[in-house]
């Protein structure tokens, strides 16, 4: 089977069951195989038959907390990691990352935005491995085309637009979260491997600003990207995958 229709499995660790419901079906709607558990104990049970690609983690468990789960799956595994809890503080978030995760998210938790990260820790777990494909295949809006498997963007002409890197990765995320608010924080966060630790607000609407010009160069483009003050940036046609 090509990579690219690879199915990915997300592992969904969190006690609540109608939050667990919730983001299961969302997860499962955005195209991948979700499967859910109430407690690391069946999740550690689960792991005897079955991988996933991704693991989602409630901090607060019964038994077993999400932290020390987390820090186990770390001496046995690379696989991306995810943390969601309600704990929203500098610290708790810093030790959550520490232990190994690749994400946090804080509660209440928006289904979007976790599809949309879900996504992004794929992208950089793939290219640490140094695969050619990250397996979410090509994106496609308003007649353009965005192979995420070669990283390359074609305008709805057909020809190919050039893009840096950093562009291209934020493009991912926007795409991600179509019709809908992406703030500067989030849209920072998930550049933060191209930008770098000096990369801030400026760095984000110098980005935005370039694809805006490069999206709109084409004959009869329209502004795909628009600018809600003091909140941030929304991609504003639908996307197809």
């Amino acid at each position: 089977m090509d990579v690219s229709d690879r199915v990915y499995r997300i592992a969904l660790i969190e006690d609540d069951g109608p939050l667990r419901t919730l983001l299961s079906r969302h997860i499962r709607q955005s195209g991948f195989e979700t499967r859910g558990f109430a407690s690391a104990a069946e999740f550690r049970s689960a792991l005897i038959e079955q991988s996933f690609d991704v693991v989602i983690l409630d901090v607060m468990l019964p038994g077993t907390s999400g932290l020390d789960i987390c820090r186990w799956l770390r001496q046995h595994s690379r696989v991306p990691i995810i943390i969601i809890s309600a704990r929203s503080s500098h610290t708790d978030r810093i030790v959550g990352l520490e232990l190994g995760a690749d994400d946090y998210l804080v509660k209440p938790v928006d289904p979007g935005e976790l599809v949309a990260r879900i996504r992004s820790v794929l992208r950089r777990a793939d290219r640490s491995l140094g695969e050619s494909s990250d397996g979410l295949g090509v994106v496609q809006f308003e007649g353009w085309r965005m192979d995420q498997r070669r990283r390359e963007l074609y305008a709805p002409d057909g020809s190919r637009v050039s893009v840096s890197e950093a562009e291209f990765d934020l493009l991912c995320v926007l795409s991600d979260m179509p019709q809908r608010v992406v703030g500067r924080e989030l849209l920072l966060e998930q550049s933060r491997d191209r930008l770098g630790q000096s990369g801030g607000d400026r760095s984000i609407d110098v980005l935005i600003s370039r694809l805006r010009r490069k999206l709109g160069a084409v004959e009869g483009g329209r502004e795909l990207i628009r600018t809600v003050r003091g909140l941030g940036y929304v991609f504003t046609p639908s996307v197809q995958r």
